[in-house]
């Protein structure tokens, strides 16, 4: 009869899970070690400025060609983002969201 190995494998928030390192007639694998995945994106519906046309992740075309400044983000009421720099220029001619033409008012800016 084969002895059976237990160990205990410490978690990430305090826990502590028992792993059995001996494959089994139920289960002809060992689980030796895991890692956990993390996805994020964010929480927008779409990820690309309308007015420049540029991902929001990346710099926009006027903070690309001058290389001091940094390029945020700017989500409005409506849940629309755009990149601070281009929704400022736009403000500047027409108060609405250049998507859906409500009232722009700013919800959050971030990076």
């Amino acid at each position: 009869m084969t002895e059976s190995r237990t160990e205990s494998m410490p978690m990430d928030e305090g826990e502590v899970v028992k792993t059995n390192n001996q494959p089994t007639e139920n289960r002809p694998f060992a689980l030796k070690r895991w890692n956990a995945l993390a996805v994020w994106a964010w929480d927008v519906d779409c990820d690309t400025c309308a007015i420049c046309r540029v991902h929001l992740m990346e710099e926009c075309l006027r903070c690309q060609s001058e290389s001091s400044t940094e390029c945020v983000v700017v989500w409005g009421d409506c849940n629309h983002s755009f990149h601070n720099c281009c929704m400022s220029q736009w403000i500047r001619q027409n108060n609405r969201c250049p998507l859906c033409q409500k009232n722009w008012v700013v919800q959050r800016i971030g990076k």
